[in-house]
Formats: structure tokens, sequence, C-alpha cells
């Protein structure tokens, strides 16, 4: 039987396969298309789609750590994941 510890692992590592199944799909769109505007388009897709998995699998992440792991220091784990995406935007 599962733990919920490895449950939440599994949904993490589910989540980065979705993610770079994504990914790589849209590198063949990209080669299949051929055009400079359609593979833009699809690389926009993908900067919406990247932060999304980002902050589900930082969620994940969070809610197995909720119990072990103090307010002071889940708070600054959200506080970086909150300056990453922050620092990421254009």
């Amino acid at each position: 039987m599962w733990t919920d510890e490895a449950k939440i692992v599994a949904g993490m590592a589910l989540f980065r396969l979705v993610a770079g199944s994504i990914e790589v799909t849209a590198a063949f769109l990209m080669y299949k298309f051929q055009r400079v505007e359609t593979a833009f388009q699809i690389n926009a897709l993908l900067g919406l789609i990247g932060p999304l998995m980002f902050i589900a699998v930082s969620s994940l992440g969070l809610i197995g750590l909720a119990g072990r792991v103090s307010y002071v220091k889940l708070g600054m784990i959200f506080a970086g994941v909150l300056l990453i995406l922050l620092a990421a935007r254009r």
C-alpha cells in the first residue's frame, strides 16, 4: 500500500512527466510546421504552461512538507517560489 508521501512524490513525478511530454510534443510541432510565427506561438503557450506546472509541483511538495516543516520554513519556501516566478516575468 502506498504511503501519503509516496503518493505525493508520484504526483510530483507525474506532473513533471506531463510537462516534459508537452515540451517534446511542442518541439515536434515546431519542427513540423517549419514557420517562425507558429513556433513563436507554440513557445508562448509553453511559457504559460511551464509556470503552471512549476506551481503545481511546488504545491504538492509543500503539501507533503506541511506536517513536518515549521510555518516559518514553509513561508520561506513559498516566498522563494514567489521570487522565482517574479524574477521570470518579462
